[in-house]
């Protein structure tokens, strides 16, 4: 368990430093004059862009069989990246901080995920992702907290607050790249070396085959999570809230709280009934809750949602990896976690591109309605494919 708490703690300082620049952008873009289309066009490319490595990163993982070297390097990308976004005054600065910072996560998250599954008893795997995913929304939550400490002492319609808090965001990234030199390499067995590293979609699991295809179904409705914050923002500007900004902040707050609350015990939980339960609940969670953002028209039901979409992403995310790191062959497993993380990435792509340009074209809601309908389909087909 050893590299699990080294690792959900550089999850943690990396968390808190995203997290003081993540909820923040739609509202900085804003302030430079760029639009819902130009934040799905940012957020489209640099996800995809960088998701693309994540297959590629684990199959170099699964190769040479070493994992620390590739983490590292991913993780270095965190503060460089923040570093330029910091720097900018208009969004192509901006859209090059945030690809590289993506680059980074593509390149870290497969042999991560990988250390963190053969660091770990095979029964307990559930509980182990879920306890890392806890250890890494805890920084969300620190970095969301102290984004809105440092901005109710700034000027929220100055670009150059914005920038401040972005420079702070370097030193939890900094540590937590300090901090993952001390995970231990782990090592394949005899067996596990002496096979042949080949990918053959044929070859692999059923169950394995029909999730990665509605992940990737299901991505293509799912688009960034900043078009929440973006629709948190119109929904308290219609009613005058004071300091939108700060309240918007606070709602993407409780969202990483109730996140990180709900992931534990609901990894554990899928390591007694199950990983699929908890995926068909979770998905169908998210298609009410896009909904529930399509049709919101007062700033409490806000609250409720934000919330609620934490419960979401509890019962799935860490499940969603132990399920992969299950079934995957074990000469590739980093692969097949980067493959899923690519698809994810794939999707996502069109999903904020989509996404912005339905908001523009059809109104706000019109976003959510999509994704909500997709949410509630990739329920139903888990519930019949796996």
């Amino acid at each position: 368990m050893f590299n699990v708490i080294v690792l959900g703690l550089v999850s943690f300082l990396t968390d808190a430093s995203s997290e003081m620049v993540y909820p923040l952008m739609p509202l900085y873009l804003s302030t430079i004059g760029a639009g819902p289309a130009v934040l799905g066009l940012i957020e489209g490319l640099a996800e995809s862009t960088a998701s693309l490595l994540k297959v590629f990163s684990g199959y170099i993982a699964d190769r040479f069989r070493r994992r620390k070297p590739l983490a590292i390097a991913g993780y270095a990308g965190s503060p460089l990246g923040k570093l330029f976004i910091a720097a900018s005054t208009a969004w192509p600065l901006v859209f090059v901080g945030r690809l590289i910072d993506r680059f980074g996560k593509g390149i870290r998250n497969a042999p991560r995920d990988a250390l963190i599954a053969e660091s770990c008893d095979p029964g307990r795997r559930g509980f182990t992702f879920g306890l890392h995913r806890a250890m890494d929304t805890a920084g969300a939550v620190l970095g969301t907290g102290l984004a809105i400490y440092l901005l109710n002492h700034l000027n929220q319609a100055d670009p150059a607050s914005f920038r401040r808090v972005f420079l702070w965001s370097l030193v939890p990234a900094a540590l937590g790249v300090a901090a993952i030199f001390l995970v231990r390499e782990t090592r394949p067995d005899g067996k596990s070396l002496a096979k042949k590293l080949s990918f053959q979609w044929s070859a692999l699991d059923r169950r394995l085959k029909a999730f990665l295809i509605i992940t990737l179904l299901f991505t293509l409705g799912n688009s960034s999570n900043m078009f929440l914050l973006l629709r948190a923002k119109e929904v308290l500007g219609a009613h005058h809230v004071a300091k939108p900004v700060a309240v918007t902040l606070a709602m993407y707050l409780v969202y990483n709280l109730v996140y990180a609350t709900v992931s534990l015990p609901a990894g554990a939980l899928s390591d007694r009934i199950g990983r699929k339960a908890l995926l068909v609940t979770g998905y169908a969670f998210y298609g009410l809750v896009y909904l529930g953002f399509a049709l919101v028209k007062t700033p409490v039901t806000l609250w409720w949602l934000f919330a609620a979409y934490g419960i979401y992403i509890g019962l799935t995310e860490g499940v969603e990896k132990a399920l992969v790191a299950d079934v995957a062959p074990e000469n590739l497993r980093a692969t097949m976690i980067g493959l899923h993380a690519t698809l994810v990435g794939v999707g996502l792509y069109p999903a904020s591109q989509l996404a912005g340009l339905l908001w523009k074209f059809f109104g706000a809601p019109a976003p959510f309605y999509f994704g909500g309908a997709l949410g509630l389909l990739a329920s139903i087909g888990l519930a019949f494919v796996i």
